[in-house]
């Protein structure tokens, strides 16, 4: 029964542990971004470019629109047996 229960401790420290362990890896890719961006830079300059790099906000990504939805978008206006027939064909196409 101990032993259950260090086993359920355990994985639970383990799981707690994962997303704190993915969230560093994001910050230093940032900081490998950022510092990228700085060579060449004085000391001064590079230091405030580093800092307004990591203050900034990191970019979307594009919405990726899923293929029903494309496929519906070029079946605008057409009647309902050729946009069904239409729609078909391009669901089909990869």
């Amino acid at each position: 029964m101990k032993k259950l229960l260090t086993l359920a401790v355990l994985s639970l420290a383990a799981m707690v542990a994962m997303p704190a362990a993915a969230a560093d890896n994001k910050g230093s890719s940032k900081m490998a971004e950022c510092n990228a961006k700085t060579k060449g830079m004085s000391k001064d300059d590079a230091a405030k470019a580093r800092s307004e790099c990591m203050k900034a906000a990191p970019a979307k990504p594009a919405k990726a629109t899923s293929k029903m939805a494309e496929c519906n978008a070029k079946t605008k206006g057409m009647s309902k047996a050729d946009a069904s027939k239409a729609r078909s064909e391009c669901m089909k196409a990869s």
